[in-house]
């Protein structure tokens, strides 16, 4: 009798533990992707009638990991195989300026602040924000109710906002508008480097059109999930390696993720 009832306890644990279909958020930190400061480089001289009266600087610095969080859900196509649809979004905050010279006085230092449409930051210091759309498919390891470890793989969506270096802003202020002339010149064409928050604005609305960088790549991943029985919650790891995409070449992306989180299972 006692074998009989532990067999049926075992039984409903494995019927109800396995949810057909949840949905969850999770902390997911890039803990390896890196951005290197850069030291003070020349982006524009300033030029009237082939005579330079100052010139523009530009040095940022850096950072060690990403922060982030993202969600998931995911659906029992089969009884052994699951599908997952994941969405991060990681970022990195980095220190940025301007740097003002008039003549040979010393530089008037302007730091930056940039608006991304589509990031959830507002007005900020600059940010290095990756997001990421995953579909995977995952199978289980194991048979044991409560507890499901499983490997998978699938397709990746990388999108990247631009990164501000000094390539980019030289190209800015190179550009045949001017536009760093046109501001920092006042009506003398003299040197005027009060005017850098002007030209720093001028330069966040550029990064800020510059739009995202999209990439397609892929991933495999081993996590676990546990499926208390009764309760519509579950909790779930996962360890990603990403393979692929398209990156700024002064990011040292990190390709393994972990997606730490719960959710509703039903």
């Amino acid at each position: 009798m006692r074998i009989q009832t532990m067999l049926a306890a075992f039984a409903l644990c494995a019927t109800q533990s396995f949810a057909i279909f949840g949905i969850g958020g999770h902390y997911s930190p890039s803990v390896t992707t890196k951005l290197n400061a850069s030291k003070q480089q020349t982006v524009k001289s300033i030029e009237v009638e082939n005579a330079t009266v100052g010139q523009v600087l530009y040095a940022h610095k850096s950072f060690s990991s990403m922060q982030g969080f993202g969600f998931k859900a995911w659906i029992d196509i089969l009884p052994i195989i699951d599908i997952e649809a994941t969405y991060n979004i990681q970022w990195g905050s980095y220190d940025a300026s301007l740097f003002i010279q008039a003549g040979n006085e010393d530089p008037i230092e302007q730091p930056l602040e940039v608006e991304f449409g589509g990031v959830p930051f507002g007005k900020a210091t600059p940010k290095y924000v990756g997001m990421n759309g995953d579909l995977s498919v995952t199978y289980p390891i194991t048979f044991l109710p409560i507890v499901r470890p499983y490997v998978g793989a699938g397709i990746t969506y990388f999108l990247n906002t631009p990164l501000m270096d000094s390539s980019f802003i030289a190209k800015f202020m190179n550009s045949a508008d001017n536009v760093a002339g046109n501001i920092l010149l006042d009506q003398n064409s003299q040197m005027d480097a009060s005017k850098g928050a002007e030209l720093a604005k001028a330069l966040a609305k550029e990064v800020a059109e510059e739009g995202l960088q999209k990439s397609i790549g892929a991933h495999i991943l081993l996590g676990v999930r546990i499926d208390p029985p009764i309760i519509p919650i579950a909790f779930y790891v996962n360890g990603k390696y990403y393979i692929g995409g398209d990156f700024h070449d002064d990011i040292e992306m990190g390709r393994f993720v972990f997606e730490v989180g719960a959710g509703f299972a039903l």
